[in-house]
């Protein structure tokens, strides 16, 4: 059960209304995480301040902020940002099969992409050490230093994410990714 309240548009502080409402355009709906953070407004802004700086800023395309969000979710084992993930990496052109190999750590169909993952897997799961031959097998596959310091921002935003949904306790009001009990 949910340690806070799903707030909506209609009954979260003044403060959060707006950030819910936004958020609510983007989704469809008022996402549980997204109304429970409108409990505290600051919570909801901090949120929607890393992810509008990546959106204004990043350079990674949908499909790699995807599978990065699933890699941190995964590590994190936050089932409701794999589900999540699971449903927008789809939409960014994942398959289903391609999503449960991202969170298992053994997609090896674009090996740029998996040292990418690599880091940010490291990032997650080690409180963001990162060995120096995964680094340098991520410069080896391509990744510039620009890349690899934005990746730590996204890898930021779904540790956020990953541990306000632990945290709260967070209901599953989407689809079940496929592996997650």
């Amino acid at each position: 059960m949910p340690r806070i309240p799903v707030h909506t548009v209609d009954n979260a502080p003044e403060a959060a209304r707006e950030t819910l409402r936004s958020l609510e355009k983007k989704f469809g709906m008022v996402l549980n995480i997204h109304g429970e953070m409108a409990h505290a407004p600051v919570v909801l802004a901090a949120y929607q301040g890393i992810s509008q700086a990546i959106a204004d800023h990043g350079t990674f395309d949908a499909r790699t902020r995807e599978a990065i969000a699933l890699t941190v979710g995964a590590t994190n084992d936050c089932g409701y940002c794999q589900s999540a993930h699971t449903a927008a990496g789809r939409a960014a052109g994942w398959s289903l099969d391609e999503t449960v190999d991202i969170r298992s750590g053994t997609f090896t169909a674009d090996p740029r992409l998996a040292a990418l993952l690599a880091v940010a897997r490291e990032i997650a799961a080690d409180r963001g050490e990162v060995a120096e031959e995964t680094w340098v097998a991520a410069r080896r596959a391509g990744w510039s230093d620009v890349e690899l310091a934005e990746l730590y921002t996204h890898v930021i935003v779904n540790v956020f994410t990953n541990y306000f949904n632990h945290y709260a306790q967070t209901g599953l009001d989407l689809p079940k990714a496929p592996g997650l009990d």
